[in-house]
């Protein structure tokens, strides 16, 4: 297939329809009739206790895999659980074959391969992981004695092994192969020794290792560790030269090299591994010696991955860091280094060399730095001469590899090995800044971009990879950019070809014109398009600053559904302009295989962003005005096209090419939500060009280095003693519940114990807590058992009195904090890294909330960001945030979703501005007021200006003698009190009097403060409004809002990239980021909100980094398998600091669902129970209403003799699941359920629309069923949950990707009080990951279970009550039931009706007898009155 993928299918699955069979999944058909699975059921099925058999595992290998090592075979042998049931419980090193040894690997490579961690099962011991790792080392260091693919098999596994250094046991075996030992075969000690002396720790560890390998008695195997690398080096450049220039190349051999190479570049992306390796690697010369070798001068396509990847390590092997400090290099840093290697290479030929190279040494820099100067210098001199300067140099002056000397010549060698040395390197910001941030035609249709889509784990990929660790800031966003900018313009060409097969482009004959036979939502047809305006380069660019361009089409064929989508362009929109020119064969259906873009004739392709939108004169329209536009009139858009690519295109047509921007014909525009692409790059680019400032206590961390518990609060240095919590605690047991494992001290004592409490920790002028360097485990508390508890004083003060009216009593928390989550909010009120993991239910956004409104309060002066990734998560901390104490006019919600907020209340900045407009005409009204009150003449309401005034001259000289009186108290009186105070006129409109008679005197003078502080919080905030009354344009008085009077300011991760310019400009200042969803960002879109602000004095003022998330939820959403599994961008920087190791505290327990229910996931979590909630309220004690059990896995068989099936390639359905579910949800809805109480959730897009085309055939005759609260895939319905849930499954044949555990996580947690699972119980019951889930779920019985004659709501029936269930054998016995429900409910309404009818009836026959008598009563009224009238 040459196409992307379409929309609805499944990355992790595009392998099942790829062009390698061998990886496609297995059936459970494949499995029954493999000889394989027969003999894993004989020796050690699942109810058998396994025996040992050596030659078992010996002839599965070279029986049933060898020589080839079929991929399928190795799939079914990890799916029956080899390595956890047989080969690993009976591994001894000792004695294990090379068979034995041989299949761990391959089983491990096999998980590695499938995204499942083999760790857990191979770690657990220690000696047994270490013995494996040095049989595999020993196996490879003798490849003469194994074939190639074996080796790749060894190869490969260590390579995830290197991938994997955050398991302590991993780590400590790989290190070894990289200390500083492997320097013993460097070729001179001259290199060594001149490190050292540069280096002077290098020179002490040098030391220790040599008295270490001295003084032990194992000096063979430490040699061998020390020389492993080196020989494995030397190995990999004999077998690159096996590679010829031309001819046949055994396919095996270049395998092999690419994933040695990946190896290689591996060992260099990581500055654990890099510190000793590179300079090995230098010294070696392999780089070099790889780019004189015959492969690169190979033009057949089957190298080429080899060379991307070798042109990569090339880069790595110079890259721009210090590789002993681990310090960035900068341009004027690698520049001054460079200058450095020239002098001393300047310096060495005068001294030795002036006559040879009489002109090199009294050249200026400039002019030996670059290749063809060094060689103008050096190629002229003779070979031994040549050879004699790389000696003096510390160069070989030979390979190191001795078979070599034969085959390549010696001097062109000596030169490549010196260039290679010592010429500048091109900088990676120069190259950036000249590339167009969208892609052409070219990047789009780029083959390698579509077979990365059916990516399997069989080879490396030339792409970066994100795993635990990055060199530098700068190397980190440079992965990001490149992966970024490649599943960028994956998602774009799946868009566009969706958009050209929709418009059908087509020739006309005998014209021979272009016509379209279709249509399509996001592309269209174009009438005209012109390059407006090119500006001149700015200083020290070589591209226009800017290239303008109008494009006019009409949306006058289209339905107003699609005009107004159409209309709905606004600026910043990523569009695309397509040339098309279709052939004859353009008419004929596209088939499989074919070359897209030559079967529909795309010829160019040009991002542009837009700018303005124009009438038909040029004039920039408004919303209003848009919204006014007339159908057919034609519609204009000015967009801002990339000026790289511009220049790239006119340097082509002053070579004779056509003009591009004369021939565009369509134009596509893509979804909002995904069309954020062109921001996130030009965000990374600036921010690899400007002062890039990670907070010092973070970089460590966030790099990947160190200590990973570092950035902890109980580990820095400016630890925050005296904490205010605020009304965290409801009371002082909750407190001591809370603090149970600290030592508290009540000051002054329990009874003054009263909410709110300071919390202050006292230190013994101790050291602080040793940090543990080891520890990789997620902890609740990182402490030392055996230590005193921590001391911890408390004292509470009197919440100030503010005021006599509602709004004036603070909002308080009424959240009974659990002890971890009090731990969490503590540990982000202090300065650092918090990191909190939030299983489902567990109140993730309260402990957010609370954090922010005790940040806001204790630190009135800091600024708080909020970041979360979807706006529905943005909206509830909204929510939230609203009901507790903190003032509206300091919270502020940037981006589009604001309307969803259900609030009273507009939080978007110009709906802030508008409320500030407002509420100043309010305060200034109680200005006026308070005026008339005092009866001070004047409009002192008039301007913030004179309230000001009036306050300074008025209300401070009235309050200032009364102050004093209350001070002294002599002799005062409730009367004489009320008597004196000054504004009691004002405050006479509060609810209750401010002086009651019943008051005690203390209590009198509190309320009178409390008017005060009403007072002048009026007057405050109406100096806080001042601004906004003297700027005049609404824009500027958005800004200033941002950047001034917001505390807290909310936005998404995708609107933080794209804004992120705009706030710098801004000068955009906060202290504090709390982002929500943390696990489901991309990595980069985390980093991005880091960097919103420039430095101050060198310094990122971020003081602290609040992270929550569930790391066992699903990930980021990446398209592309090949990014998402090779490249690691489904790991979110939560993920990866839990990878690292850093402190992080989970939430211990749930209040969403049945604690039955919660057990289905809770395996997954540390200790996670419940809340009293979910014990003790009456709707989780009692049964789901004619359902026996509170959750069921309802096993669906063939359905017509059908299971799953595909009307298109990777659009799963099942129509007996969907036929169930409907029937359920039928049921549900007949005997009482709400229709917004119930979900239906599937696992695939195909399931999900047949699901709701089944609704519509069932449900939709008749309105009484209506429609279910969701009907939606499990990945978009995360974060998300209601109280009843039926659940799809879909697949029959192979698990698919609900292998993943964390799909399986998110399918079972959505529930509060029923799970339906709807499912294949013969393919699911044997997934090994999924067997905690299923263990519980086939406990009970398979078959659907009713409660027959019940009602929704349940009244008496426990959920433990599980007596008098009536089964359902199949889905029709389903519809049986229903169908008897459905007619007593049809009779049911016609009874209603019929009553109802009646009833109108009835009441109509009252209304006509009462119009006769009121005709009559009128008759006899008339009569009276002529009867008075005659008397």
């Amino acid at each position: 297939m040459n196409t992307t993928l379409p929309p609805h299918a499944v990355p992790g699955e595009a392998v099942d329809h790829g062009p390698k069979a061998k990886f496609r999944s297995l059936t459970l058909h494949d499995m029954d009739a493999d000889p394989l699975s027969k003999l894993a059921e004989k020796h050690y099925g699942s109810d058998k206790k396994a025996k040992w058999d050596q030659k078992l595992v010996d002839a599965i290998v070279d029986e049933h895999l060898a020589p080839l090592y079929n991929q399928r075979q190795i799939m079914l042998l990890e799916y029956t659980q080899y390595l956890e049931k047989y080969l690993w419980p009976f591994f001894d090193a000792t004695k294990a074959s090379f068979q034995h040894v041989l299949s761990i690997c391959l089983m491990v490579n096999e998980k590695a391969r499938q995204r499942v961690s083999p760790w857990d099962t191979i770690t657990q011991d220690d000696a047994q992981f270490a013995a494996l790792f040095d049989r595999v080392l020993h196996l490879l260091a003798q490849p003469d004695d194994l074939d190639l693919t074996v080796q790749r098999v060894f190869l490969v596994f260590l390579i995830h092994c290197f991938q994997s250094l955050e398991n302590a046991v991993v780590r400590t075996e790989c290190l070894k192969l990289v200390s500083i030992g492997i320097w013993h075969h460097l070729a001179s000690d001259t290199t060594r020794d001149n490190l050292m002396t540069e280096y002077p720790a290098l020179r002490k560890l040098w030391n220790s290792a040599n008295k270490k390998y001295n003084a032990a008695d194992n000096k063979e195997q430490l040699d061998f560790y020390r020389s492993w690398i080196s020989h494995l080096l030397i190995d990999f450049i004999d077998k690159v030269y096996q590679i010829e220039e031309q001819g046949e190349v055994s396919s095996d051999l270049v395998l092999y090299c690419e994933r040695l190479v990946e190896f290689l570049i591996d060992l260099e992306a990581q500055l654990p591994t890099r510190r000793f390796f590179n300079t090995l690697l230098q010294d070696h010369q392999v780089v070099v010696l790889c780019q004189l070798a015959p492969v690169m001068r190979r033009k057949d396509t089957d190298v080429d991955l080899l060379k991307q990847l070798l042109e990569s390590l090339a880069f790595y092997a110079h890259f721009e860091i210090n590789d002993q400090t681990g310090l960035a290099l900068s341009d004027l840093d690698m520049t001054e280094a460079h200058a450095q290697r020239l002098l001393r290479l300047q310096h060495t030929v005068f001294r030795h060399f002036r006559d040879i190279f009489p002109e090199l040494p009294l050249s200026n820099l400039g002019a030996i730095d670059t290749r063809d100067d060094l060689l103008w210098h050096l190629e002229p001199a003779a070979e031994d001469d040549i050879a004699r300067l790389c000696a003096h140099l510390g160069m070989r002056c030979d390979p190191v590899h001795p078979g070599l000397a034969s085959r390549i010549d010696r001097k062109p060698f000596l030169l490549e090995c010196l260039i290679d040395t010592y010429q500048k390197r091109p900088s990676q910001i120069h190259r950036i800044n000249h590339t167009p941030l969208y892609p052409d035609e070219a990047a789009l249709f780029d083959d390698a971009l579509i077979q990365s889509q059916y990516y399997a784990g069989d080879r490396p990929l030339a792409i970066p990879k994100l795993n635990l660790q990055f060199l530098t800031l700068h190397d980190y966003l440079l992965r990001n950019y490149n992966l970024f900018r490649l599943e960028s313009a994956y998602e774009i060409r799946q868009d566009i070809e969706d958009a050209v097969k929709r418009l059908g482009p087509r020739l006309t004959y005998p014209a021979r014109k272009i016509e379209w036979s279709g249509w399509a939502r996001m592309g269209l047809p174009i009438d005209a398009f012109s390059v407006s305006d090119v500006a001149q380069p700015d200083l020290g660019r070589d591209a226009p600053s800017r290239v303008i361009g109008e494009v006019t089409f009409s949306v006058s064929p289209y339905t107003k559904v699609l005009r107004d989508e159409w209309d709905s362009l606004r600026r910043h929109d990523i569009v695309f302009l397509l040339t098309i020119r279709p052939n004859d064969d353009s008419a004929t259906p596209f088939q499989a295989g074919q070359d897209f873009r030559k079967h529909y004739g795309i010829k160019y392709i040009r991002g542009a962003e837009v700018v303005d939108v124009l009438d038909q004169n040029g004039r920039v329209l408004n919303e209003s005005q848009l919204r006014e536009l007339h159908p057919k009139a034609p519609r204009q858009l000015r967009l801002a096209m990339d000026p790289n690519q511009y220049m790239i295109d006119t340097g082509r047509n002053s070579h004779g090419a056509e003009d591009v921007y004369e021939t565009f014909n369509v134009l596509v525009r893509r979804k909002p939500q995904e069309n954020n692409f062109k921001a996130v790059l030009e965000t990374i680019r600036d921010l690899m060009q400007s002062e890039l400032v990670v907070p010092d206590w973070l970089q460590r961390v966030f790099l990947g280095y160190g200590d990973p518990a570092s950035a902890n609060y109980k580990y820095l240095p400016d630890r925050l003693n005296a904490l205010n919590m605020r009304d965290t605690f409801l009371d002082w047991a909750h407190l001591q519940e809370a603090l149970a494992d600290k030592q508290l001290e009540p000051l002054p004592n329990k009874k003054a114990m009263v909410p709110p409490f300071v919390l202050t920790h006292v230190t013994d002028d101790q050291e602080p807590p040793a940090k543990k360097k080891k520890s990789k485990k997620v902890a609740v508390a990182d402490m030392d058992v055996d230590a005193a508890p921590e001391r911890v004083q408390v004292t509470s003060y009197k919440v100030p009195n503010m005021g006599p009216y509602p709004q004036d009593i603070p909002k308080r928390n009424a959240v009974r904090f659990t002890p971890v989550q009090v731990e969490a909010i503590h540990s982000g009120l202090n300065q650092g890294l918090t990191m909190v993991v939030g299983p489902p239910g567990t109140g993730k956004t309260d402990v957010a909330v609370q954090t922010i409104v005790n940040l806001y309060h204790n630190h009135p002066n800091q600024h708080t960001l909020i970041v979360t990734h979807s706006n529905q998560a943005l909206n509830q901390i909204f929510e939230k945030l609203t009901a507790l104490d903190i003032d509206p006019r300091h919270l502020v919600r940037l981006g589009h979703g604001q309307e969803e907020l259900n609030t009273e209340i507009s939080f978007s900045k110009f709906g802030r501005v508008s409320s500030f407009l407002e509420r100043r005409i309010e305060l200034l009204n109680e200005v006026d007021r308070l005026a008339k009150s005092l009866k001070v003449p004047g409009d002192h309401g008039a301007t913030c200006e004179t309230a000001g005034y009036f306050y300074h001259s008025h209300i401070q000289p009235r309050w200032e003698p009364f102050a004093a009186l209350i001070a002294t108290k002599k002799g005062l009186t409730l009367q004489k009190l009320r008597d004196a105070f000054p504004f009691a006129l004002f405050f006479s409109n509060a609810p209750n009097p401010v002086i009651a008679d019943d008051m005690s005197l203390d209590d009198a003078i509190d309320a009178v403060q409390g008017c005060y502080r009403h007072l002048t919080k009026m007057f405050d905030a109406l100096e806080d409004i001042r601004p906004f009354e003297l700027l005049r344009y609404n824009n500027d008085r958005a800004n200033y809002l941002i950047t001034k009077e917001a505390k807290i300011i909310a936005m998404t991760c995708t609107h933080a990239a794209l804004k992120r310019r705009e706030l710098v400009n801004l000068k955009f200042k906060y202290d504090n980021v709390i982002m929500e969803e943390a696990a489901q960002i991309l990595e980069v879109e985390t980093f991005i909100p880091l960097l919103l602000q420039e430095p101050e004095d060198g310094k990122n003022r971020l003081k602290r980094v609040i992270l929550i998330g569930d790391h066992h939820q699903l990930p980021p959403v990446v398209k592309n398998p090949a990014f998402q599994q090779y490249g690691n961008m489904e790991q979110s920087l939560f993920t990866r600091f839990i990878r690292l190791g850093v402190p992080a505290l989970q939430l211990d327990a749930q209040g969403r669902a049945r604690s039955s229910l919660a057990q289905l996931y809770s395996w997954r979590y540390t200790s996670l129970g419940d809340l009293p909630n979910v014990v003790e309220e009456p709707e989780f004690k009692l049964a789901n209403a004619g359902l026996t059990y509170d959750y069921q896995f309802v096993d669906v068989g063939p359905y017509h003799g059908h299971g799953e099936f595909e009307p298109v390639p990777y659009f799963y359905q099942n129509l007996g699941e969907a036929e169930y579910i409907v029937a359920m949800y039928q049921y549900m809805r007949l005997i009482g359920y709400p229709a917004e109480k119930i979900s239906i959730l599937t696992t695939y897009n195909g399931q999900r629309s047949l699901i709701n085309d089944v609704l519509q055939k069932r449900c939709g005759w008749n309105a009484f069923f209506g429609r279910p609260a969701a009907v939606t895939t499990v990945d978009r319905y995360q974060g998300q949950q209601n109280d009843y849930i039926l659940l799809s499954l879909v697949r029959t044949k192979t698990v698919g990707h609900l292998r993943d555990v964390r799909r399986l996580i998110v399918a079972m947690s959505r529930a509060r009080l029923g799970l339906y699972v709807f499912g294949s119980q013969r393919l699911f019951a044997n997934c090994y990951e999924l067997k905690p889930v299923f263990d519980q779920l086939l406990a009970r019985p398979t078959k659907l279970s009713l409660h027959l004659g019940e009602t929704h709501p349940c009244e008496k029936r426990k959920a433990t009550d599980h007596k008098h269930a009536n089964e359902m054998d199949h889905v029709e016995a389903m519809g049986n039931v229903v169908f008897e429900l459905s007619q007593k409910q049809l009779q049911a309404q016609r009874d209603e009706q019929a009553q109802a009818d009646a009833e109108q009836e009835a009441a109509q026959l009252l209304a006509e007898q009462g119009d006769v008598d009121m005709d009559q009563a009128d008759e006899e009224m008339v009569t009276d009155a002529n009867d008075n009238d005659d008397a």
